[in-house]
């Protein structure tokens, strides 16, 4: 009964809140305000704090721009531990367009929406990424292109890695900074998740999104660690082929280094 409970608070508070703000933040984004960027962090911290869900940060929040978040993807959830932890947009694939509600707050979050099935639009959304990164956006990108079983990460896909050479042929920059994050859930009510149990907050593409959201939101109080790896800076004479491969290689460092630090015996 507490879980219905809190879930229906939940809900409205977070709907109570959008309502209010949708207004600001539509006119910050207009106006080009750095208040477009701030609003939905603010918005993602308190949908955490409502869920009972902790985030722990290891490693150094970046700084530099034009910056390049590169992370593995394991549920719709990654989006609210990241956005909650620095100033993001995100890249999405199309679909998130015809979903009702997530579609309007992706709106708020100035996503930038990809179609993967139409390659030969990869170099325009090349473009577009790089016109935000040129403007002082952190994106995210997740590599891997769609949510995984949580166990381990799939392959990073490397073609929109182009837009680094776009943004810098944009702008008198000379490198962009491309930052590897590992994102992985460890505890769920302080007790370490184990291999088996990692699915209750992953979001595999093959489960439909309503049933895991109820389920996410009804058992809350999850630890989510965010790891920060080295950054690297990449020039316009860095193949985007070497900068996926290094990519996956550190972020999935980083979260086999997580995952280990909370074994399910607690060892």
């Amino acid at each position: 009964m507490f879980n219905v409970f809190r879930l229906a608070v939940t809900i409205c508070v977070v709907v109570g809140f959008t309502i209010i703000m949708a207004p600001l933040q539509l006119l910050a984004i207009r106006m080009r305000w750095r208040l477009a960027r701030r609003i939905p962090t603010l918005w993602h911290r308190l949908a955490l704090e409502l869920l009972g869900v902790r985030v722990k940060v290891r490693g150094e929040i970046p700084s530099s721009r034009p910056l390049l978040i590169v992370a593995n993807h394991l549920s719709w959830s990654d989006i609210l531990v990241l956005g909650s932890v620095l100033d993001v947009c995100f890249i999405a694939k199309a679909e998130v367009k015809s979903w009702p509600g997530i579609n309007v707050l992706a709106l708020f979050q100035r996503t930038v929406f990809i179609d993967r099935d139409r390659r030969y639009q990869t170099r325009a959304h090349a473009g577009q990424i790089a016109q935000r990164l040129v403007e002082g956006d952190a994106m995210v990108l997740f590599a891997e292109g769609t949510t995984g079983s949580g166990h381990k990460l799939l392959p990073f896909r490397s073609a929109l890695f182009g837009a680094i050479h776009a943004a810098l042929d944009n702008s008198p920059a000379t490198h962009v900074t491309v930052q590897p994050v590992a994102i992985a859930y460890t505890k769920l009510h302080g007790l370490p998740l184990g291999r088996v149990d990692q699915g209750m907050a992953a979001w595999p593409g093959d489960v439909e999104l309503v049933p895991h959201l109820l389920s996410f939101l009804k058992n809350g109080a999850y630890d989510a660690e965010v790891v920060f790896g080295k950054p690297e800076d990449f020039d316009a004479e860095t193949k985007r082929k070497a900068i996926a491969v290094h990519m996956e290689a550190e972020v999935r460092k980083g979260f086999v280094s997580a995952m280990r630090m909370h074994p399910p015996d607690g060892g």
